[in-house]
């Protein structure tokens, strides 16, 4: 009987209990009870409706700016675990986990560096600059490498955790996205590249040149008979050779035997083309001999990229040479004869204005190409087709068909068709329109010479390759009137002032082109003087005639 209560009291113990409609069974352990729901009734709703938000409820994320902390933090790890050898941890703190693991990795087994010691610099918003000192060793042999790089931190979208924005640059700053690093025998021999007077060029005597040197061993080093020797190597990617950039070397572990390539460059003018580009910064100029299409001088205030060779910019009015030669063509203007430069001019949509929305009443087509009017060019055309400029630069000036061969990697400039008002833009050198100084130099040599002639800077009697030709000459009415107008330009329109001084058979255009969120437009300029032809551009410098113009005009008066 005994057994039978207690038994019975245990049951009692354990049956479900009914709460407002609802069974509730007790289930847990010590310090903790739950309850598992059957049956329905508003309750039962409430609850499932609480559990299902909790459910559903996400931890918040962090947005806003990051801290001083957060960026120090991270920078910290990712640089400790990168100095570490913890490729995994390192890259683990990136936005790009699997890129950032290649290249990393690729940093000790590819470029066989070793001893990398890592030290941060003063923290500057989230940039961190950061100094690398390592030890390149190859089969025995070892050399340091020391140089600076930096990192910057990103708050991620997803997690609102900070990490390191990943690219290439961050392992070293010559690196694009794509390209690797290297170390062995190098596939190329090195070059000794010297000039039209048997000097050899070195970017210590030539700042500017190292890209052009870099180009030189790549498209000559297997033909010139050199041996090559072991380096550090930046081999480029698919980006980067898109872009035709050269492989480069950043340190040589042995020395290989050069093979000789010869230039066409003047050292005259070299050094001064070196000297005036260091007075000015984003500045780029070329100089060519119209005669024979030589490259003569090029050189960049900044040393990383070609810009005067390779280049891609809106070149602004110094693309009014081409438009006039157009216009002229067709007979829609004539330098003498009277043509409309009004305040503003709309087509496409688009409302087009002088700059300070200046007007010529009653003036020359002569006097609006001297003082820049962009309305005369523009109001032109409705009266042009689509492709009218693209084939007069290709046909005429060789431009815009990627097929110069200079002996090294170059932008052959690009003009486009378009319609509407992105075709009347890229009659002032606008919309889709890109040149570099390279291309704009060669404008002003085939307006002096009458031909286009493609420029070159090693001569193709070395390696027997095909220079570029233009399917056609303008004719002796245009040429005359184009050199007329470059010729009033140079002595009374907007490169008057630059190009005092420089005497003789000379022509000159100026340009300014904007660049979206730039305060001031990159400065353009364009020249001739005898056989010299030159172009320079100064990157968000302001008006040509101020900025390019001195440049290029020093050139031509130091002649070669």
């Amino acid at each position: 009987m005994g057994k039978r209560r207690r038994v019975a009291e245990r049951r009692r113990t354990h049956r479900p209990a009914v709460i407002g409609g609802m069974v509730a069974v007790v289930v847990g352990g010590a310090g903790f009870a739950g309850y598992v729901l059957y049956g329905g009734g508003a309750a039962a709703e409430d609850r499932t409706s609480a559990t299902a938000a909790e459910a559903d409820a996400k931890p918040e994320v962090k947005t806003g700016p990051l801290s001083a902390t957060e960026v120090d933090t991270a920078a910290r790890t990712f640089l400790t675990s990168w100095q570490q050898g913890k490729v995994t941890e390192a890259a683990a703190v990136t936005s790009d986990t699997e890129a950032a693991t290649a290249l990393l990795t690729g940093y000790a087994k590819d470029a066989h560096l070793k001893d990398v010691t890592l030290t941060p610099g003063t923290r500057t918003g989230a940039k961190v600059p950061f100094a690398v000192k390592a030890t390149v060793s190859y089969k025995g042999t070892s050399k340091p490498l020391a140089y600076d790089s930096s990192l910057t931190v990103v708050r991620n979208t997803a997690t609102g955790k900070p990490q390191v924005d990943w690219h290439s640059a961050v392992v070293h700053p010559d690196l694009k996205d794509g390209d690797t690093l290297v170390t062995g025998e190098s596939g190329t021999p090195p070059v000794k590249a010297v000039d039209r007077d048997g000097g050899e060029i070195t970017t210590a005597k030539y700042p500017s040149l190292g890209s052009v040197l870099d180009g030189l061993r790549e498209k000559y080093g297997k033909k010139a008979g050199g041996k090559a020797g072991v380096e550090l190597q930046v081999v480029r990617g698919k980006e980067s050779k898109k872009d035709k950039l050269s492989d480069k070397t950043l340190l040589e572990l042995s020395k290989g035997t050069p093979g000789t390539v010869k230039t066409t460059l003047s050292p005259a003018l070299q050094a001064a083309a070196e000297a005036q580009v260091a007075k000015r910064a984003q500045s780029s100029v070329v100089v060519l001999r119209p005669s024979t299409g030589e490259i003569l001088a090029v050189a960049n205030a900044n040393k990383g990229f070609n810009v005067a060779f390779q280049g891609s910019l809106a070149p602004g009015s110094t693309m009014k040479v081409v438009t006039s030669s157009l216009l002229i063509e067709k007979g829609l203007a004539s330098a003498d004869k009277p043509h409309p430069c009004p305040k503003y001019f709309t087509y496409g949509g688009w409302k087009f204005q002088n700059d300070d929305k200046f007007q010529i009443k009653g003036g020359t087509f002569k006097a609006s190409f001297a003082r820049s009017c962009n309305t005369a060019f523009i109001s032109q055309a409705p009266k042009l087709d689509n492709d009218s400029l693209t084939k007069q630069a290709q046909q005429v000036f060789g431009l815009s068909m990627n097929n110069w061969a200079v002996g090294v990697p170059t932008f052959d400039g690009s003009v486009p068709v378009q319609s509407q008002a992105q075709m009347a833009a890229s009659l002032i050198g606008q919309g889709a329109v890109r040149m570099n100084p390279l291309n704009m130099a060669s404008v002003s040599a085939t307006v002096e010479s009458g031909v286009f002639r493609q420029p070159y800077l090693v001569s193709p009697d070395v390696d027997g390759r095909t220079l570029a030709k233009a399917s056609r000459t303008m004719s002796s009415g245009t040429l005359s009137q184009l050199r007329e107008l470059m010729a009033y330009t140079a002595a009374y329109g907007t490169a008057a002032e630059a190009m005092q001084g420089v005497y003789g058979n000379v022509g000159a255009k100026t340009g300014s082109a904007e660049v979206d969120g730039q305060k001031k437009p990159n400065g353009w300029f364009t020249a001739y003087r005898g056989d010299l032809a030159a172009a320079g551009v100064v990157q968000a410098g302001g008006h040509g005639g101020d900025t390019a113009g001195p440049i290029v005009a020093a050139l031509l008066k130091r002649g070669s």
